[in-house]
């Protein structure tokens, strides 16, 4: 069976709003002006990557504030996430729209936000993986250390490793020289969604290859005619999951437009066959 993969940023495509800004900012009584105001000094006096700036600075201020920060704390964060509408079903009535035109549909997340929230939001399950930041703990539990960052750039490694099959982040293959016929999942078969600027190495990369970049926007849709203007995205929708929503049609079209490239293939297979006898 084909299978579609669709990829998902996950703060402000996903949710409303960055995912630190629900619980964590709010516990050291600071505003979330004010701590990406301090996060975007610090990146700068110190020549960072911005994610592990940010990753440092949460570890900092909790650790300052006398209350380190534990796995289950940052997943206990996630269940006051606030999702878009229609965010919840989506991936239900995605799936079953796939199915009924013969398309297996693979949900995936790559996001420089914190698998641990992520995973302690109400749709973690509906992911194949989940690709965003991770902190290392040590003996008593306590973040202290990075052990993934995933900023905007190096977002693209994980769309060959969903390419090529290579879902681990041990498994070298991803590495290795794989004819496009034998990759797990055809670029031409991919679908990123995300919410702007940050995005537009994933957006630009998919589309490049064949397959297809959504912008979503909440209320101004400056940054997604920008986007579509440089013809760096193919489509910009308002960030609303809801069924019967410009979103949902665009997401059944794609599906349609696979399973009839597909079909066409099979025509084409079958002639070169007959033609060969």
């Amino acid at each position: 069976m084909t299978t579609i993969a669709i990829m998902y940023d996950f703060d402000k495509t996903l949710c409303t709003k960055d995912m630190q800004e629900y619980g964590f900012i709010p516990s050291l009584n600071m505003s979330p002006a004010e701590f990406w105001q301090n996060v975007q000094m610090q990146t700068k006096e110190h020549n960072m990557d911005s994610c592990l700036s940010y990753m440092y600075y949460m570890v900092k201020c909790a650790n300052e504030k006398g209350m380190p920060i534990t796995r289950s704390q940052l997943t206990s964060q996630g269940k006051d996430i606030e999702l878009f509408p229609g965010v919840e079903d989506w991936f239900t009535r995605i799936n079953a729209y796939g199915w009924k035109r013969g398309i297996q549909i693979e949900h995936y997340i790559i996001s420089s936000g914190l698998k641990e929230i992520i995973e302690g939001s109400p749709i973690a399950h509906e992911f194949e993986r989940i690709y965003a930041g991770e902190f290392h703990y040590n003996e008593d539990g306590h973040a202290d250390w990075p052990a993934m960052a995933v900023n905007y750039t190096n977002k693209t490694q994980f769309m060959f490793r969903i390419n090529k099959g290579a879902l681990e982040l041990w498994d070298d293959a991803i590495n290795e020289q794989v004819d496009e016929s034998d990759r797990r999942i055809p670029f031409t078969n991919m679908i990123y969604l995300g919410d702007g600027m940050t995005d537009v190495p994933c957006m630009s990369l998919v589309k490049r290859y064949g397959g297809h970049s959504i912008a979503v926007y909440q209320k101004k849709k400056d940054v997604c005619k920008k986007l579509i203007d440089q013809n760096r995205i193919n489509y910009y929708a308002p960030a609303d999951y809801r069924a019967n929503h410009q979103l949902e049609t665009i997401l059944f079209n794609l599906i349609d437009k696979v399973a009839l490239d597909d079909k066409l293939a099979e025509i084409t297979l079958a002639q070169r066959k007959k033609d060969a006898r």
